[in-house]
């Protein structure tokens, strides 16, 4: 397993409070990950600095085979070079199909303009099934958006960001209001997707992330505390201390 995206020795610094401390972690390629922590401990932030939207006062963010520097590219570009991210709200196109919120997703070419006038051909409706049936979306392609329930606006987003074809996906607690059984299809549609990318997910549900049986890096004060199996950091001390003894 290569190493997809390297964050070494990164600090930031809002109105003299420091959320990210000299943080370093990594995640190859193809790898499942989940990043824990009480609130305030960096989780988004880490999350806005690898995505472009907040740049770090020292450190590096490395990304890819040729070690691009992400820091010098703009949030557009971060998103063009394969790194796509859910945020912990569904943003869909309530008014629009399943189908067709799939279809504007799909990573082609196309401008503003262009997606008014697009049809898709044959390549993309096959892609457009094989998404469908990967977020269990199948039976509701022709569906208008608005009327999924939440757990489903949060697959057909998950959905709609592996049509782009990502090499990394950051997911925001995508159990957060969620249903036993569309929780469970969630950590089942995530461990499917980490097997050809590298998928890094905030979350807090213990169970959730207990059931994505992945290595677990814990976040305090902007840097990691503890990194590995649930179990093991669940063991930790420290770890105990600041974050699960609450």
């Amino acid at each position: 397993m290569s190493t997809l995206l390297e964050v070494s020795g990164v600090s930031v610094t809002f109105d003299g409070f420091r959320a990210i401390n000299n943080l370093s972690i990594a995640i190859g390629e193809p790898e499942l990950r989940a990043v824990i922590g009480p609130n305030g401990a960096g989780k988004t932030t880490f999350m806005d600095i690898v995505t472009g939207k907040t740049k770090p006062d020292e450190g590096k963010v490395l990304w890819g085979e040729k070690s691009t520097d992400l820091l010098k590219l703009s949030e557009s570009d971060i998103a063009k070079i394969g790194i796509g991210r859910k945020f912990q709200k569904p943003t869909v196109f309530e008014e629009q199909s399943v189908r067709d919120n799939l279809a504007m997703a799909l990573k082609n070419k196309r401008g503003p303009l262009s997606v008014l006038i697009w049809k898709a051909g044959a390549q993309d409706r096959a892609r457009i099934e094989e998404l469908a049936e990967e977020i269990g979306l199948t039976e509701r392609l022709d569906h208008r958006a608005g009327d999924l329930s939440h757990g489903q606006k949060q697959w057909l987003e998950i959905g709609m960001l592996l049509a782009q074809d990502p090499r990394l996906l950051l997911v925001d607690e995508p159990a957060a209001g969620m249903t036993p059984a569309e929780r469970e299809h969630t950590t089942d549609l995530l461990k499917r997707a980490a097997k050809t990318r590298a998928v890094m997910v905030i979350e807090h549900d213990m169970e959730f992330i207990r059931r994505l049986e992945c290595r677990v890096t814990v976040l305090h004060e902007g840097s990691v505390l503890a990194e590995g199996s649930l179990d093991h950091v669940t063991k930790n001390q420290q770890v105990i201390d600041v974050y699960l003894g609450r």
